[in-house]
């Protein structure tokens, strides 16, 4: 079971992670904070201070169409927000 499935970038990521030294991930939704942070250590070889965790909830959409009303959603997902420790950085964008 692979812990680290993507990291997340869109501008308050970014923002976070260049002002805050905070890097965020989609994580696997079994995966507590202890092996989040040893996946992240052992993956990109810097040291953990913290790790905030929150469980997505999946959005709902309708539309109406000729042939009826549609319902849909989107898959619910679990976020990890890990704080590195002051000096270290990762990049995220090398395995894009």
């Amino acid at each position: 079971m692979s812990i680290l499935i993507k990291p997340v970038i869109t501008e308050k990521a970014t923002a976070d992670s260049e002002m805050n030294n905070r890097f965020t991930f989609v994580v696997s939704n079994k995966a507590n904070k202890i092996q989040i942070k040893d996946s992240i250590e052992s993956a990109y070889g810097v040291s953990v201070t913290k790790v905030r965790t929150m469980n997505v909830r999946p959005d709902r959409k309708t539309k109406y169409t000729k042939s009826g009303m549609i319902t849909g959603k989107t898959n619910a997902y679990k976020k990890a927000v890990v704080q590195v420790a002051e000096g270290e950085t990762i990049d995220l964008y090398s395995n894009l």
